[in-house]
């Protein structure tokens, strides 16, 4: 187990290799174009310049990161406990899909920055249309996949625990559920990826604290850098959440797996 660690480690080392080489060129790309190009760092600041700003306000970053962290939680764990009742309720009962898909689908053709003001004025500026914001946004990734999820399943499985006398219940949760997990870890990954840009623009929109504020205050001081420091902060904040996700879907799949094992 000891040895096996250590390879495990390298191996995934050896997998996100080309991914950390690609970022670093691109880093030295643009850090090598400000310098040669005779652009201003006023108007496209180097990166070298941009992680200065990110070590000099730290402190400050760090409090607004923490508030847009709080936000993104909870408003995707409100959009994940939706998405996963609606999508039983679709399962149980098709006539729901025919009766509110359409109005789901409606819901991911409103525009953001229209709706964004509208709900923090309905709302106020604390954490309610944050969470409203991040879920509208998330939601729906995460129930097609889960009602695309339950119909994979193998019709042979179906019918032969039908067979046995297993009711819908039983059903769902022995066989319609586990073939939805790779379908929801997918649509998973996908909203998680949405969750940091939601609540970040409902931060810009209206709100005390934010690494949207930074963004907005940086704007507005003609502070290309620091805003540029906010946006990377954001990106690695949507890394880490993403890598956690794969993380858990490797996790669950495997427990899955080793629980069906005979």
């Amino acid at each position: 187990m000891r040895h096996s660690l250590p390879k495990q480690a390298g191996v995934q080392l050896r997998h996100a290799l080309p991914a950390l080489l690609s970022i670093c060129a691109a880093f030295a790309a643009w850090e090598l174009y400000v310098h040669l190009s005779g652009i201003s760092s006023l108007l496209l600041p180097p990166p070298s310049r941009v992680i200065d700003q990110m070590v000099q306000n730290r402190a400050w970053l760090w409090a607004n990161t923490v508030p847009t962290v709080h936000a993104t939680m909870l408003g995707f764990a409100c959009s994940l406990c939706v998405a996963f009742s609606l999508s039983i309720l679709i399962d149980f009962l098709p006539r729901v899909r025919r009766a509110l898909f359409p109005i789901f689908v409606i819901s991911q053709t409103l525009p953001l920055v229209a709706i964004a003001p509208l709900v923090v004025l309905w709302f106020g500026f604390d954490l309610t249309p944050k969470i409203m914001l991040v879920a509208l946004v998330t939601f729906f990734p995460m129930l097609v996949a889960l009602v695309d999820g339950y119909a994979s399943v193998d019709p042979e499985i179906e019918e032969l625990l039908t067979s046995m006398g297993a009711s819908k219940r039983i059903l769902f949760r022995r066989a319609r559920l586990p073939s939805a997990m790779p379908y929801f870890f997918a649509g998973l990954r996908i909203s998680i990826t949405y969750a940091v840009v939601a609540a970040i623009f409902a931060e810009y929109v209206g709100a005390r604290a934010g690494l949207g504020i930074v963004i907005l205050n940086a704007k507005n001081s003609f502070r290309p850098d620091l805003m540029l420091a906010a946006v990377v902060i954001s990106s690695l904040l949507t890394l880490v959440l993403f890598g956690l996700t794969a993380l858990l879907q490797r996790i669950v799949l495997r427990w899955r797996l080793a629980e069906d094992a005979p």
